[in-house]
């Protein structure tokens, strides 16, 4: 598993926000306040092709749940769960912003910790 994510700027940012506007749990606060002091910011032509960021389509499997998805992660306005496109700034992105294919990642989501494998990421154009 990748020891820290990988992020643009304005998707540092972007989570730095959330953190501050108290978007989210405690628990996931303290988890991704962590993950920032350790990520490598990149530009966005810079940012590798398997790394989890808006505008891309990811594949993960949730072990506890034992279920696999297909996520489409975009930006927060342009957000239409009919259509399987996922705000960057959602719980489940949050989650896994940054990382890699093969990274398993625990997190401590609202119901509870769950273990989550970034199978497949693709860059998507909508």
């Amino acid at each position: 598993m990748s020891n820290h994510i990988i992020v643009t700027t304005g998707i540092y940012d972007a989570i730095k926000d959330t953190i501050r506007r108290k978007k989210v749990s405690m628990e996931e606060e303290k988890r991704l306040a962590e993950e920032l002091r350790k990520a490598k910011q990149v530009l966005r032509r810079d940012l590798p092709a398997d790394i989890v960021t808006v505008e891309r389509k990811v594949t993960l499997k949730d072990h506890t749940l034992d279920v696999e998805h297909e996520y489409i992660f975009v930006a927060s306005n342009k957000e239409k769960l009919k259509k399987n496109k996922h705000s960057i700034l959602s719980d489940i992105a949050l989650a896994v912003v940054g990382y890699r294919v093969g990274d398993i990642i625990h997190w401590p989501f609202k119901e509870g910790e769950r273990k989550i494998e970034i199978l497949k990421v693709e860059t998507w154009e909508g």
